[in-house]
């Protein structure tokens, strides 16, 4: 079975910026592949609040150069959706911004630091620049209102999801959700520090939002719609996991044995076996979100992507 990534482009193409509303902007970027996220911002009367950074000191550089063609006023907020670099990475370029996270994503980002000092082995030839870790230092459990003048942002704890430690930010004023690596619009999902029922749980939570614009932590904005193809895969993976489980296979085995039909589309097709040792800790008992042997899961996906690092172009 060939699992290589074919035609995929090799580089990205430059950063797209939305506003889908007056002063709220979405950040994109694409192909929304590994560490090519989305950000936003909005933009008040005395400040502007920020929803992630980006993965390399360079696209934070950038985002943040896109940011003051915008507004010169100062960044006064800036909202983590989770802990994973390629939404953190950049934290440390906003000195003067109050960071506000879920309290396990200031555990797990001071717990697995930045790249620079932990090196991530699914990555090769990224330029990440001069990083430095910078958790949030506001953090909370459930829920969160701040504001941007008499803008509520509401933010949810939604996890284990994709993390332990998923927020989203609900803008309800004009029904727009920043969704975060909840949501993957044209590529696979990734729940492999996080949880394939929460994810599924956390999904249709997402309904009960009215939200006409949303955007997910990787690809083009969306509407609810793609919830119905989230769901699809991660039940896809549950089953998957059940055969291969009942079999005796290896998460690894079982992915090496799997026809990924309809779900062939979506890039970064290596993510199944990460979601494969996930759905296989669910099925042995463990609890959502228990800590399972990443190093052995990162292995495997790069024994079924031919050996190779995973293709990233940020």
């Amino acid at each position: 079975m060939n699992h290589d990534h074919g035609s995929e482009i090799t580089e990205a193409p430059e950063p797209l910026l939305h506003e889908i509303s007056p002063g709220i902007y979405a950040y994109v970027q694409l192909d929304g592949s590994w560490g090519l996220n989305n950000s936003g911002f909005i933009v008040g009367n005395s400040g502007i609040t920020v929803i992630d950074t980006c993965f390399t000191e360079k696209r934070t550089r950038a985002f943040l150069e896109t940011i003051r063609q915008v507004s010169t006023l100062p960044i006064k907020t800036l909202i983590n959706t989770h802990q994973h670099g390629d939404h953190t990475n950049g934290n440390y370029q906003l000195p003067l911004a109050t960071i506000i996270g879920h309290e396990l994503c200031r555990r797990e980002m001071l717990e697995i630091n930045v790249p620079t000092v932990n090196p991530n082995p699914m990555y090769s030839g990224v330029e990440w620049g001069n990083l430095h870790l910078a958790p949030p230092f506001v953090t909370f459990s459930d829920t969160l209102t701040v504001y941007s003048d008499n803008l509520s942002i509401e933010l949810h704890y939604v996890g284990p999801a994709h993390t332990t430690n998923d927020i989203i930010a609900w803008i309800p004023e004009h029904k727009i959700l920043f969704a975060g690596d909840l949501l993957f619009n044209g590529g696979t999902p990734f729940v492999m520090m996080g949880s394939v029922s929460g994810s599924i749980d956390a999904l249709e939570h997402l309904r009960s939002f009215p939200a006409t614009q949303i955007i997910p932590g990787h690809g083009e904005i969306c509407t609810l719609d793609l919830i119905n193809d989230m769901v699809s895969y991660l039940k896809f993976v549950q089953d998957t996991a059940k055969q291969g489980h009942s079999k005796g296979l290896t998460p690894l085995e079982t992915a090496l044995a799997t026809d990924l039909g309809q779900f062939s589309q979506l890039h970064d097709k290596e993510r199944i076996v990460g979601n494969l040792h996930r759905a296989f800790s669910e099925i042995e008992g463990d609890p959502p979100g228990t800590k399972i042997d990443l190093k052995a899961a990162v292995s495997d996906m790069l024994t079924y992507n031919g050996g190779k690092t995973v293709r990233c172009i940020a």
